[in-house]
C-alpha cells in the first residue's frame, strides 16, 4: 500500500519482525527446558542405607529413582551385600527421575598383595625394617597387626603371617585378616660374644692357656690374667735344684782340696 508505515519504515519493520522471532525463539527454548528438566517439579529421596541390595533398588524404582552403583567397599560392621551409603542422602529434594548413587558393602573383603616382589617363594617384607614394614602395611589398609619379638641378630622382619600360615611374596591376602609379624629382637649378638666369653674363661681356669686371648675382657674387668707369678713360680722352681748343685759341687770342691794339703 503507497504511502503505509511500512513502505515509509522499512528498517523499523524489519527490526520488530527480528525481535518477534527472538522472542518466539527464546520462548521455545525454555518450554523445551522445562519439558526436559521437569521444571518446578520435585521430589523427595527415600532412604536406602542399611537395605540389600536388591531392596534398595526396588524402592529407588518405585520411587522413579534411577540407580548406579559407584563401588563396592567392605566393612566388618555392616552385613555383605548391603547398602553403606548413598548420594544424594534421604530426604533431599531432587528432580524426578533422578540418578541415585550407591556404595555397597562387598561380599567378600578386598585382597591386596603384600609383597609385590616376584619372587612367590620367598616370605613377605622378610628382611625389611620394622618400621618399613608397619608402614606398608598400614598403608595397605590393614588393622589388626600383632608384633612379635623373636630372637636375631637384627631389628628385621623375620616373617609375616596370617591365620597361622606364612605369608608369601605375590599372595593376596584380606585386609580384615589378623596378621602377626615376627620382629628380631637384635640380642642374638650380644648372647654370642656372652657364650664364648664363658667358654673362653672355662677353658682357661681349665689350663687351656691356647684358647684365651690376654687382650679380650671377657668378665667385664679391666684387668688381663696375668702369666708372671705361674711363669715367675715356674722358673724358681726351675732355678731352684740347680742352685742346690752348684753348691754342693763346691761343698765336694773344698773337701777335696782340704784332704789334699
Amino acid at each position: 500500500m503507497p504511502g503505509s508505515f511500512a513502505a515509509k519504515h522499512p528498517i523499523i519493520v524489519n527490526l520488530l519482525i527480528i525481535l518477534a522471532v527472538a522472542a518466539l525463539g527464546i520462548w521455545i527454548v525454555y518450554f523445551s527446558i522445562a519439558l526436559f528438566t521437569k521444571h518446578g517439579e520435585i521430589d523427595k529421596v527415600p532412604g536406602v542405607e542399611n537395605m540389600s541390595y536388591t531392596q534398595a533398588i526396588q524402592t529407588l524404582h518405585d520411587h522413579g529413582f534411577k540407580v548406579d552403583i559407584r563401588d563396592s567397599l567392605y566393612k566388618d560392621d555392616v552385613r555383605p551385600g548391603f547398602v553403606i551409603e548413598q548420594f544424594p542422602k534421604a530426604n533431599s529434594i531432587v528432580k524426578p527421575g533422578r540418578k541415585i548413587f550407591l556404595y555397597i558393602n562387598a561380599v567378600h573383603p578386598k585382597e591386596v598383595v603384600i609383597d609385590d616382589d616376584n619372587h612367590p617363594m620367598e616370605d613377605a617384607l622378610r628382611g625389611f625394617s620394622y618400621r618399613q614394614a608397619m608402614a606398608k602395611l598400614q598403608e595397605l589398609g590393614f588393622k589388626n597387626i600383632k608384633v612379635v619379638k623373636v630372637l636375631g641378630d637384627n631389628e628385621c622382619v623375620a616373617k609375616i603371617m596370617a591365620n597361622g600360615a606364612t605369608v608369601k611374596k605375590m599372595q593376596k591376602v584380606a585386609l580384615n585378616t589378623r596378621l602377626t609379624m615376627q620382629v628380631y629382637d637384635g640380642r642374638l649378638a650380644a648372647i654370642t660374644d656372652s657364650l664364648m666369653g664363658e667358654e673362653a674363661l672355662a677353658n682357661y681356669r681349665a689350663g687351656n692357656y691356647n684358647d684365651y686371648d690376654e687382650d679380650y675382657d671377657y668378665d667385664g674387668g679391666d684387668a688381663s690374667p696375668d702369666y708372671s707369678q705361674k711363669s715367675s713360680g715356674s722358673e724358681a722352681a726351675e732355678s731352684a735344684p740347680a742352685a742346690t748343685s752348684s753348691s754342693s759341687n763346691s761343698t765336694s770342691q773344698e773337701e777335696e782340696s782340704i784332704e789334699f794339703f
